[in-house]
């Protein structure tokens, strides 16, 4: 065990976390090949959850590629989820929660036009509806617009359009 000299005090905590979490991110970027995209959720003993957005390298380009590809041809949420599923992985180390999407594959799936299969859009038209109905809200028609895969859309603040 090493302990701080007496000249210098010893860390406290502060509650920041982030400092700690990019450090932690850091090192789970370095298992992952190039062109990947990782959405990745610290759980606290609360219950919550710290989420980050993080890519390898050549990763927040491609993500933006497959993003206006993805517009441009109007794939939906339902699509989103859809590709994403095919391709990702899931892994946990500890309360750390990572899932891996590699980019590639998904611009090959967005550039040959898959779609959602018609029971997931009517599932997510469900929820939608469910949630709108217990919030009392009045839903949107259609669904929601393709979530992303690039920092341009995944950072954007309004997420409604």
């Amino acid at each position: 065990m090493h302990l701080a000299p007496a000249s210098h005090p010893a860390p406290t905590p502060t509650g920041n976390l982030g400092p700690i979490q990019r450090a932690v991110i850091d090192s789970i970027l370095d298992g992952f090949g190039p062109e990947t995209y990782l959405g990745i959720a610290f759980y606290r003993p609360d219950g919550g959850c710290h989420t980050w957005n993080a890519w390898t390298e050549g990763g927040q380009p491609l993500g933006d590629r497959i993003d206006a590809h993805a517009l441009a041809r109007s794939l939906d949420a339902a699509d989103w989820l859809h590709i994403g599923d095919r391709h990702s992985t899931v892994t946990r180390r500890g309360r750390i929660r990572i899932e891996a999407y590699p980019l590639r594959p998904i611009l090959a799936d967005v550039d040959a036009g898959v779609r959602g299969p018609d029971e997931r859009r009517a599932h997510l038209r469900r929820v939608i509806d469910c949630a709108a109905a217990r919030t009392g809200q009045t839903p949107r028609p259609g669904l929601p617009r393709w979530l992303g895969f690039g920092p341009a859309l995944l950072n954007r603040k309004d997420h409604t359009s």
